[in-house]
């Protein structure tokens, strides 16, 4: 099967005369091809936003808002389907795939409460017969890159919000996994959207840059790793454009000495391994304070007693990692790490799955004792690996955490309130949990790091979402048949 474009509301091959393998993780083996878009495609695709934004920008809020319930209720009812087709070019378990379209649901849900998250404001009488009042309008074509890991959860933190402030929408997807967002486009079909207000252009760099590029887009949000972030937000700013790009991470879980060490140890498994390590918010480094350090052997039991297997199987709590170079990368880390003097308490390395051995399978791994100048600390691994720092108190680990570059998200275990605002005032990071592993905001609030994990114009979806695809008209209006409105003067104009 080859996987063709969106564009106009109809599925096309275009211009593309390249393709992608998509794999199936669990076995190793292709199940289909995508197309890599080219130029040509990538305006082809902006065309036709740009000829279907003039009458949807002037759509009532009503009707906007019906298309978007509408919306939510297909993806509902088809979120097993969906699901599905994300395990199957992902590799994630079924549970975790409905759990990424449950989140991103949450993103549309949130999206149909439009009309009151467009209201302006208005103050009457400001000056003598003078009132001002304020309004949002949209930008007009904007874009979304996102990656393999949240191939449906991610770009519907994105292009429900932008549609429904009256943007048109053009999505470049991870081509690893690019199916979900051609049947979440049939879906946007479907639910009545008109056809050009969304459109989906599957590429490699040659889509990216052209959408940069193209002086008919006038805002792009990006997620995925640091490099790329840098080189989105700098491409997109020199061409003018608005840019939010969400980049790496390396998220720290402080485990302090008065915690449950039992409840932080069942926390951490399922941090840092659910969907095989493969999430921008995974714990990848936890931070034993003193005593603390007992976590580790709590949690080397439970890692041992994680079911790891294809997606598909309900048996499965944890499946594959998305290729076979990503698969060899994680395990060189894990043996680096080794090489430069970590303790290799739980090792995935030599992982083998019964009827599935040309899968890309990583087990669960745990690395003690490791060190901030190992390259399974410094890189962000993007896999089944808990790398385990040891700090002698909680200020040493504040420390820590504000010393790394990245600023996405971190966690403190602690039955001290105290501790908790002590820790939540003092670490330089965006997102932050007190006895929550992963802080993903809801989608009310807006989600985003610091430093070198959030490059641009502001965080992701909710409040900041709706401010990222509008731009903002204040009005100063007088109306003439008042005394106060026939006085004019030369003097700068001042409030009476």
């Amino acid at each position: 099967m080859i996987i063709e474009h969106w564009i106009g509301g109809r599925a096309t091959g275009g211009d593309a005369t390249r393709r992608a393998l998509v794999y199936q993780p669990a076995t190793g083996e292709v199940q289909h091809e995508v197309l890599l878009g080219e130029k040509s495609d990538v305006e082809a695709a902006i065309n036709a936003a740009e000829a279907a934004f003039s009458e949807w920008s002037q759509s009532s809020l009503s009707t906007r808002t019906k298309i978007l319930f509408s919306f939510r209720e297909l993806i509902n009812a088809h979120k097993d389907e969906l699901a599905a087709i994300i395990t199957a070019e992902h590799g994630k378990v079924l549970d975790d795939a409905a759990g990424e379209v449950q989140r991103g649901l949450e993103v549309v849900e949130y999206a149909c409460g439009i009309p009151q998250l467009l209201q302006g404001s208005f103050s009457d009488q400001a000056s003598a017969g003078v009132d001002v009042f304020s309004f949002r309008e949209p930008l007009g074509v904007v874009a979304g890159i996102t990656p393999f890991n949240f191939p449906a959860m991610v770009p519907l933190w994105m292009h429900p919000i932008a549609i429904a402030c009256g943007n048109t929408f053009v999505l470049k997807p991870s081509e690893r996994d690019p199916s979900s967002s051609n049947f979440v486009a049939r879906l946007w079909q479907r639910a009545g959207l008109p056809d050009g207000v969304f459109n989906v252009v599957h590429g490699d760099r040659v889509a990216v840059d052209a959408l940069l590029r193209h002086p008919g887009v006038a805002a792009v949000s990006f997620v995925g790793s640091t490099p790329i972030a840098r080189h989105i937000h700098r491409e997109a700013s020199l061409a003018g454009k608005r840019v939010q790009a969400l980049g790496g991470a390396k998220n720290h879980a402080v485990i302090l000495p008065d915690a449950d060490l039992d409840f932080a140890a069942e926390h951490l498994v399922a941090s840092a391994f659910g969907s095989a390590g493969e999430r921008c918010m995974a714990v990848s480094a936890a931070v034993a304070v003193g005593p603390a350090a007992a976590v580790v052997d709590l949690v080397a039991e439970r890692v041992a007693k994680i079911r790891v297997g294809p997606g598909r199987d309900p048996a499965s709590e944890m499946g594959p990692v998305i290729t076979a170079a990503a698969q060899e990368r994680i395990k060189s880390l894990i043996s680096a790490g080794e090489r430069q003097g970590a303790s290799v308490a739980a090792d995935g390395r030599d992982l083998q799955v019964p009827g599935y051995e040309g899968g890309f399978f990583v087990g669960p791994t745990v690395l003690d004792r490791v060190t901030t100048g190992m390259d399974v600390y410094r890189e962000e691994i993007f896999g089944p690996v808990l790398s385990v720092v040891r700090a002698a108190d909680a200020e040493a680990a504040i420390s820590l955490i504000n010393s790394n570059p990245y600023g996405n998200g971190t966690a403190v275990f602690t039955s001290s309130g105290a501790a908790a605002r002590t820790f939540q005032r003092g670490v330089r990071v965006g997102m932050i949990g007190i006895n929550v592993p992963i802080p993903v905001p809801m989608a009310y609030y807006s989600f985003g790091g610091w430093k070198d994990s959030l490059f641009g114009q502001s965080s992701i979806y909710g409040p900041e979402g709706v401010a990222f695809y509008t731009r903002a008209k204040v009005v100063t209006q007088r109306w003439p048949g008042t005394r106060a409105s026939a006085e004019a003067s030369l003097h700068f104009p001042t409030a009476r």
